[in-house]
């Protein structure tokens, strides 16, 4: 893991510092530490339009974007069921416009009516075109709704209905920035051509004096066991059939999760896969074929989906799956398999620590998680992890009664036999 230092400010603000004098750049990182698990029903999709909100403008800064260009810099955010991150990379000597900026949107965000309005319209159109009007667009929706009743991961970020996003109000969106946008809620991470002197002053300067929020934040409710299959049909006009099969698989922080990761890397990832070998490049059925977690705090889920060529069907391919997931379950991954994923591991690895900005991330992540030190232990145990460890949690996670499978197929040309779309525990 790379260097970093830690303090803490005395409303509860966690920040870290890694220092780098051999860039011009710094990166700010600020995550909050909500997302889309923390909503509830009928409120879906706060936290990402939430994240819109953000760029509206604050009670010193009209324009968010303007005050990062004047200074050289660029900023983004993104939304996933646990978090909400936002960073900031400009020339370090900069780096104080970012703590002006960041610290003046968690105090006093720009709440008006025709922000409000600006950015609902805004989350609604990206709603629709990204989900409702892209072939298998909505296929998430389906899927996450049919393996899970309780927890909010039955969501996407994006939220359930666009009519949740259509009826947020003003009480609603106040009332969420003051209870999960407050420092003792956030990490913040400096990087690059700084010093631990430096970014302490600054913390202090910007972020010091901001009170704490709200006393209560909600912790979503457990996702009971599931113990029978689950099947739905859905009919969309889509070139072909679609299958998705999901199965409840541990949490990130669980035993079981990394080898849930690397069932998956083994089966799915990559052109050398499993899947990809028996079923894309041996079959006429499967144009496509991947698998792949969630990767969420609390359990969630594997999943493996495939796009099926011209003229067959989701269930005929599903058949072919199966027959593989149950031979996979009996077999030894060979040490030249399980060493081409792990060497995929490492050289991702690798990858992330070039860019001043994923490691920025990484270590907000990780800090989120409990600490930044699990990032090297994660790493270290993937590579410890063997074959029979992979194949034993495959024979808990990849049986029928612990899957959710949708069937996402093209609506019957007419004259041929239309059914309604169906749900039904087999």
């Amino acid at each position: 893991m790379m260097d970093y230092q830690k303090f803490v400010l005395g409303n509860g603000l966690q920040v870290y510092v890694h220092e780098d004098p051999n860039t011009e750049m710094a990166v700010l990182n600020l995550l909050y530490k909500v997302g889309s698990r923390n909503e509830v029903p009928g409120k879906t999709g706060l936290a990402h339009y939430f994240e819109h909100l953000m760029f509206g403008g604050s009670e010193h800064v009209p324009s968010f974007d303007t005050a990062i260009e004047r200074v050289g810099g660029e900023c983004n955010a993104f939304t996933s069921t646990d978090i909400t991150n936002y960073y900031i990379s400009l020339p370090a000597i900069n780096i104080e416009t970012a703590f002006w900026l960041e610290s003046d949107r968690m105090l006093a965000l720009t709440l008006q009516e025709r922000v409000i309005e600006a950015q609902r319209n805004v989350v609604i159109e990206e709603f629709k075109q990204r989900y409702l009007n892209q072939p298998y667009g909505d296929a998430m929706h389906h899927l996450r709704a049919l393996a899970f009743t309780k927890h909010p991961y039955r969501w996407p970020t994006i939220g359930l209905e666009v009519s949740d996003i259509e009826n947020f109000t003003e009480a609603d969106i106040r009332d969420f920035y003051e209870t999960y946008y407050r420092p003792d809620n956030a990490i913040l991470v400096v990087a690059g051509n700084v010093t631990l002197d430096q970014i302490e002053r600054l913390s202090e300067k910007w972020f010091g004096t901001i009170p704490v929020g709200k006393a209560h934040l909600l912790r979503p409710v457990s996702e009971p066991p599931q113990t029978q299959q689950r099947t739905k049909t859905v009919f969309a006009e889509v070139p072909t059939d679609s299958l998705y099969k999901a199965y409840h698989m541990p949490g990130r922080l669980e035993a079981g999760y990394l080898e849930a990761d690397l069932i998956t890397d083994v089966l799915g990832f990559g052109r050398s896969s499993i899947l990809e070998q028996r079923l894309v490049k041996n079959t006429e059925v499967f144009a496509n074929c991947r698998a792949y977690v969630l990767g969420s705090v609390d359990p969630s889920l594997l999943i493996v989906s495939g796009r099926m060529e011209k003229g067959f069907t989701a269930e005929q391919a599903e058949e072919l799956l199966d027959r593989e997931l149950e031979s996979f379950k009996v077999s030894t991954i060979s040490p030249k398999i399980l060493q081409k994923v792990k060497n995929q591991s490492e050289a991702m690895r690798s990858y992330e620590g070039v860019h001043l900005l994923n490691r920025a991330m990484k270590l907000a992540y990780y800090a989120h998680l409990g600490s930044p030190e699990l990032y090297e232990a994660e790493y270290t145990q993937k590579l410890k992890t063997k074959s029979a460890e992979i194949i034993s949690w495959a024979n808990k996670i990849l049986v029928p009664e612990n899957a959710s499978v949708l069937y996402y197929k093209q609506t019957p040309q007419e004259g041929g036999v239309m059914q309604n779309e169906t749900e039904a525990v087999a």
